[in-house]
């Protein structure tokens, strides 16, 4: 199910004349493998690679291409957003990297700051205003509290734009119902981190949940519960690093 197969992520690589070395591999999943690299002033950086390996005997190269070449598309797209990391080059025909953010994803073991979720609104909305919808919200690792006490974006795998599926009256209902349910996951970690800053409005917005994301629910729930334990059980013997950005 590895991304790169028996492979693993490069020991190095050079983009413009520096060298980056290996510093510690994050993950590897169907669909992409993730690794922490330094220059030789210890500045890090991440690198991503899209599926490289075959599946089932079918080559697969073309999707890492794909995706790979999809979701820079998206973190170009916000180059001027402080809070989403820069781009700083390609590795290999699916391989891109990014900047690296000193922090660490949402958790409840780690305090949040005051005006935290209002900056992640108006972060998510500037997204929103550019036709795009993050989708990935659900997911806390996603979110990172950085070191500065603000906001990043990182991972927009699967964010949707109106770029696959064209400017459409259909794709432009799909995109409103995956920027609204971009901002009912934003209020459910409100909800669990910062309830004292909810308002009376969000927590009557945060108590609806869509049909979509029942749905959602109803079909992922045993997927994710087979493996949210198997991936703990590969935490606890070290052989799967905790996400995140630090």
């Amino acid at each position: 199910m590895r991304a790169l197969g028996r492979d693993d992520l490069p020991e190095a690589f050079t983009i413009d004349g520096v060298a980056y070395r290996r510093t510690r591999t994050v993950k590897h999943d169907f669909f992409a493998a993730t690794g922490f690299y330094a220059d030789p002033a210890g500045r890090p950086v991440v690198l991503k690679v899209g599926r490289a390996a075959k599946f089932l005997g079918w080559r697969l190269d073309w999707l890492g291409r794909w995706l790979c070449e999809r979701e820079l598309r998206f973190y170009r797209r916000f180059a001027d957003l402080p809070n989403v990391p820069a781009v700083v080059g390609r590795v290999g025909p699916t391989g891109f990297v990014h900047a690296y953010v000193e922090g660490q994803p949402l958790s409840k073991d780690r305090p949040v700051p005051d005006g935290f979720f209002d900056q992640l609104d108006a972060l998510v909305t500037a997204l929103h205003a550019r036709d795009t919808a993050y989708v990935d919200t659900n997911k806390p690792e996603n979110i990172l509290l950085g070191d500065d006490g603000r906001p990043h974006l990182i991972d927009f795998q699967i964010s949707f734009d109106l770029h696959d599926l064209d400017d459409w009256p259909w794709s432009r209902w799909l995109l409103r119902r995956m920027q609204r349910e971009d901002r009912y996951h934003l209020l459910k970690h409100k909800k669990k981190l910062r309830p004292d800053e909810m308002t009376k409005e969000e927590w009557e917005r945060a108590e609806r949940k869509s049909a979509l994301i029942r749905a959602h629910r109803f079909f992922t729930r045993p997927y994710f519960l087979v493996r949210r334990r198997a991936f703990r059980k590969l935490r606890e013997t070290g052989r799967l690093l905790p996400e995140g950005s630090k």
